[in-house]
C-alpha cells in the first residue's frame, strides 16, 4: 500500500471506525498527518490501522514502566488523551521502529471478543430447545475458541423496560453483561449442555500460550480494559477444559470437522465476524457447504454477521436488517435451517459487533 493510501486509512479510521476509543482516534488522526508513523502502516502485508494500534500495545506491554503506559487503561494507566500523549507514543514507537516493522510484517489482528458470547446464548439455548437437549457444537473462524466455552460462563440482560434476566452458572469465572432494547425479549434457559464441542480455523490460537495470549489482548483497545479482563478470565477458564482447535479451511474442512463429533447429537456450526473476511464467491461456498452438510445430518447454523455479509443471499432486500447512518458497523443474529435443500433464516436480533447491546426482533 502506497504511503497516501495508508494514511486515507488512518484518517477514515478515526472519522468513522475508532467509536468508543478516544485514544484510537486520537492517535489515528495525528498518524494520518505523520509520513513516518504512516509509513510503519504502509508496509504492512494487510494494511490495517488496528495492526499499528496493537503492535504499539504489545510494545507497551514489553516495557510497562514507559511514561506512554499511562494511557493504556489495560496496563493500569489512568489518563485520558491530552496534548502529550501523541508525542510521547509517537517517539515511543519511533525509537522501536525495526521491531514494529517486524511485528507489522509477521503479525496480523486478531479478535476473540468474548462479550460476543451474549449475544449468541440466547440463540444457541433456542436451538438446544428445539433440538430436544444436548447439542454438538462447531464454531468455525473460531481464533482461541473462547466462543466454545459459552456454556460456562455468566449472563446478565438489562432490558429497556427494566427488566433483568441471568442464565448460565452462578458461579462462573467469566461474566457478560449485555443491554437489550426491542421487545419479546424473554428469560433465556438457565444452562445449555454442549455434549461436544470442536473449532475450525485457518489457523487456531492457543490461548495457553503466553505469547499468543499477548498478542491477542495486544489486539483489545489499549483504553478498553473490561475487554482485556473478560479475555483474560476466559482464557484461564479455558485451561481447565481445553477445546479441540482443527487447523482448516471453514469451507473445504467444514464436513471432516463436523465428522469428529458424535453423530447423534444434533449439529449447531456457527459463526460470529467471520464471512467478512471471506470473498463473495467463498461465502457462497460457505453456505452451499453447510446445505450439503444438513443434508447428511440435523443442522442448525447461528450466525452473528453484518447483514451485508451473512445474509443477503438468504435474505435478499432487507434494508431494515443494514445498520443505521449512525452506526456504520452491526450485526445480524440469526438461526438457519434447510429443509429438502431449501434455507429458511429466523432473525433474532441486531447487535454491535462486540456483543455489548442487541436489539431483540425475534
Amino acid at each position: 500500500m502506497s504511503l497516501t493510501a495508508a494514511q486515507r486509512r488512518l484518517r477514515e479510521f478515526a472519522e468513522a471506525e475508532a467509536d468508543s476509543s478516544p485514544l484510537y482516534a486520537h492517535v489515528a488522526a495525528h498518524a494520518a498527518g505523520d509520513d513516518e508513523i504512516a509509513g510503519l502502516l504502509a508496509a504492512a502485508p494487510d494494511p490495517d490501522p488496528e495492526l499499528l494500534f496493537a503492535v504499539a500495545h504489545r510494545l507497551v506491554q514489553a516495557d510497562p514502566i514507559h511514561p506512554v503506559t499511562r494511557y493504556y487503561q489495560t496496563m493500569g494507566g489512568f489518563d485520558g488523551v491530552d496534548a502529550e500523549t501523541w508525542p510521547l507514543l509517537r517517539t515511543f514507537l519511533l525509537e522501536r521502529a525495526a521491531t514494529a516493522g517486524e511485528l507489522i510484517a509477521s503479525r496480523r489482528v486478531r479478535g476473540d471478543d468474548v462479550a460476543r458470547a451474549a449475544v449468541l446464548y440466547p440463540a444457541i439455548a433456542a436451538v438446544a430447545k428445539q433440538a430436544g437437549g444436548q447439542i454438538a457444537l462447531l464454531e468455525v473462524g473460531c481464533g482461541a475458541g473462547l466462543l466454545l466455552g459459552l456454556d460456562r460462563y455468566g449472563y446478565r440482560y438489562q432490558c429497556d423496560g427494566g427488566e433483568q434476566f441471568t442464565a448460565g452458572p452462578a458461579k462462573a469465572s467469566v461474566g457478560l453483561h449485555c443491554a437489550v432494547t426491542g421487545g419479546g425479549f424473554g428469560k433465556p434457559a438457565k444452562k445449555v449442555t454442549i455434549g461436544a464441542r470442536i473449532g475450525l480455523d485457518a489457523d487456531p490460537i492457543d490461548a495457553a500460550d503466553e505469547d499468543e495470549l499477548a498478542w491477542l489482548e495486544a489486539c483489545v483497545r489499549g483504553d478498553q480494559p473490561e475487554r482485556a479482563r473478560q479475555l483474560r478470565a476466559a482464557a484461564a477458564a479455558q485451561r481447565k477444559w481445553a477445546p479441540e482447535l482443527i487447523a482448516g479451511d471453514i469451507v473445504d474442512d467444514l464436513a471432516s470437522a463436523a465428522a469428529r463429533l458424535p453423530p447423534e447429537l444434533p449439529l449447531v456450526v456457527m459463526n460470529s465476524n467471520v464471512m467478512g473476511h471471506l470473498s463473495e464467491i467463498r461465502r457462497e461456498a460457505y453456505l452451499a457447504a453447510l446445505a450439503t452438510l444438513a443434508g447428511d445430518h440435523p443442522l442448525w447454523w447461528v450466525s452473528h454477521e453484518p447483514y451485508c455479509d451473512g445474509l443477503t443471499q438468504l435474505l435478499p432486500g432487507r434494508s431494515d436488517l443494514e445498520p443505521a447512518a449512525s452506526e456504520p458497523v452491526a450485526a445480524v443474529l440469526s438461526i438457519g435451517r434447510w429443509a429438502g435443500g431449501e434455507p429458511a433464516v429466523e432473525v433474532l436480533a441486531t447487535t454491535d459487533p462486540a456483543g455489548q447491546r442487541m436489539n431483540w426482533l425475534g
